[in-house]
């Protein structure tokens, strides 16, 4: 009987690095030894690469779930359209068309956790379907309320707000949503941790507000947020001016840093140790996972893009889905 978990992964956009980086990791021993892949991405593409010859092949139609590593054909691109370094508008769709057969095989059971290879937000916009990024997909997919957690080895940092503009940030926080997302951050992380976690909650503004002078978000909606999640038994603290916060890393003292925005919190994830951070969706009934870099054009192809995020990412799937 096969006790590895069964970790479904969309293959990216084939004009990047996403199916080299995608080979590699899973001819890695020990990703090998703690799952079993369905990947699910292109046919011409896939054949390309000699590890996934072996695999026993499906289709999302004709696909069960399985007892050995598979490659679920959702596409048969033309050549044009999966040339490495040179995007296309099929690719677009191609790309957006693997999340979604991963998506189904997640909900029929299929697998029994999600990584996802980057995609390219402008391609699939471009190919005329409405895209902000894996995190929006798969909240409405499952209809849950989800969050994005940047998981590294030194900082684990979630996001209050994802992909929007930075104008729009301050009218998304809300004191309803962030006790939510403090709620979901503590409920997520209290097996890893052992216990309820420390969670710092950081500014919106420069000097967390200067007590109104530089910005009313943290004297009107984060300090009631976080008075009111402390009375939910929330271990929340702040909020924090992230650049003195980030000094610290070396004593870090929290488990988790809620960050207001994309690049508050992306920027130091990234800089501390990018090739090791996965980004982790909370909220889901399946875990997903991804590598912390994008398509990366400019090198697809030319056998020199790190497999590194990607086996951290296909091992942190493994791991949220036998916990």
């Amino acid at each position: 009987m096969n006790e590895r978990p069964v970790v479904g992964i969309s293959l990216g956009d084939v004009s990047g690095i996403g199916p080299e980086v995608t080979e590699q990791a899973l001819a890695r021993p020990q990703v090998r030894r703690a799952l079993l892949p369905v990947v699910f991405g292109d046919g011409p593409t896939l054949a390309r690469f000699a590890h996934f010859k072996k695999y026993a092949r499906a289709t999302p139609e004709t696909l069960t779930r399985p007892t050995q590593p598979t490659v679920c054909v959702v596409t048969e691109l033309a050549e044009k359209d999966r040339v490495p370094g040179k995007p296309t508008r099929a690719g677009g769709r191609a790309q957006y068309g693997y999340i979604q057969a991963a998506i189904e095989a997640a909900r029929a059971g299929k697998v029994d956790a999600l990584c996802t290879a980057p995609v390219s937000k402008e391609q699939i916009s471009r190919a005329g379907i409405p895209f902000m990024g894996h995190t929006e997909v798969l909240a409405e997919a499952f209809g849950r309320e989800v969050l994005m957690l940047m998981d590294g080895p030194r900082v684990r940092v979630a996001l209050a707000t994802n992909h929007v503009p930075l104008v729009e940030v301050s009218k998304l926080l809300t004191v309803e949503r962030l006790v939510g997302q403090l709620q979901l951050l503590s409920r997520s992380l209290k097996p890893v941790v052992g216990r309820a976690p420390r969670i710092g909650v950081l500014s919106f503004n420069p000097h967390a507000g200067e007590g109104g002078l530089l910005g009313r978000e943290e004297v009107e909606v984060l300090t009631p947020a976080i008075k009111k999640a402390r009375k939910l038994r929330v271990d929340a603290h702040g909020p924090l001016a992230a650049d003195g916060l980030f000094a610290k890393v070396k004593d870090f003292p929290y488990d988790v840093v809620l960050a207001m925005y994309h690049d508050q919190g992306l920027i130091p994830a990234k800089a501390l140790d990018f090739e090791r951070t996965v980004n982790v969706t909370l909220g889901l009934p399946v875990p997903r996972t991804s590598p912390d870099h994008g398509t990366a054009y400019g090198i697809a192809g030319q056998g020199k893009a790190s497999s590194v995020p990607m086996e951290e990412a296909l091992l942190k799937a493994a791991r949220l889905a036998g916990r």
